[in-house]
């Protein structure tokens, strides 16, 4: 039992927040490229990127594994993306930091997306058994060149306007679109 579900449960809950986290972060992604804060996407995307990797750590384990270390990563770079984005309010060099923060941590997640593809979808684990032969790799490294790609396009594309910026849990009480 995990958090008073089975572990069944917990792992699908788990999933679902990843796969959230995942969606949400290519939807701001779409804003930084298209100079938009997307802030309700935004709040979302970081909220459960951050339960994503926090929750990772709650299922049983007895050594330290590569996800682990993802995940710890990737609860290192968010608080940055978070300070750099509500604290900062992306005021100078501080919306740099925000994307390249949070397209590392989404990158992060599609990461681990892909190993456990490799590990769980049949078809993939025909391809690459031990996760080091060279469709696993390529797809790793396709995915890497297109991060540092979106990467490089959204630090020159997002321009956003500071004024009237949600805090993260205010997106929660305002009216209007985003």
């Amino acid at each position: 039992m995990i958090l008073g579900m089975s572990l069944e449960h917990f792992t699908l809950l788990h999933v679902l927040i990843c796969l959230a986290g995942i969606m949400s972060g290519f939807v701001v992604t779409y804003g930084f490229l298209n100079g938009e804060r997307l802030d309700r996407w935004t709040a979302f995307f970081l909220m459960t990127t951050t339960l994503s990797s926090a929750t990772g750590y709650l299922f049983p384990f007895h050594e330290l594994l590569p996800s682990h270390i993802v995940g710890a990563i990737s609860l290192l770079i968010l608080p940055l993306a978070i300070f750099a984005r509500y604290v900062r309010r992306m005021a100078g060099s501080w919306r740099r930091t925000y994307v390249i923060a949070a397209l590392i941590a989404l990158y992060l997640n599609v990461f681990v997306l892909i190993v456990q593809g490799f590990r769980k979808i049949s078809v993939l684990k025909d391809l690459a058994p031990t996760g080091t032969e060279a469709p696993f790799k390529l797809a790793q490294l396709l995915v890497l060149a297109v991060f540092i790609f979106l990467t490089v396009l959204a630090d020159k594309r997002f321009r956003p306007s500071t004024t009237g910026q949600l805090t993260p849990v205010a997106f929660l009480r305002r009216d209007g679109a985003d």
